[in-house]
């Protein structure tokens, strides 16, 4: 993934912002109430967690990836392990999906 320095911190920006949202439970609350513009899920989270959050982000229509590693995302956040995190900001969000596109 070539541009995953500048994925890693605009994630650490938005986090920062308060533009992110992390955790199973907020990021399940967060996608019911359609806040979530970006779903990234880690690439090695269980495969139980990808399937739940890819078919959750399909029912809501919510952008997700699946890349990053669960210690590039808490490293990104300053937290403790993450497996998913949820971007609520549109500008982030199209930010952070152009980057991800090129990456593809």
């Amino acid at each position: 993934m070539k541009n995953r320095n500048k994925i890693l911190t605009m994630i650490g920006f938005a986090y920062k912002s308060g533009k992110v949202i992390s955790g199973q439970d907020p990021i399940k609350l967060a996608l019911r109430k359609r806040k979530i513009k970006l779903l990234i899920i880690a690439e090695d989270a269980s495969n139980n967690t990808k399937d739940k959050f890819t078919n959750s982000a399909r029912y809501y229509n919510v952008p997700y990836f699946v890349c990053l590693t669960k210690e590039e995302l808490s490293m990104s956040l300053g937290r403790k392990i993450r497996s998913v995190i949820g971007i609520i900001d549109e500008n982030f969000a199209k930010v952070l999906i152009s980057l991800l596109e090129n990456n593809q």
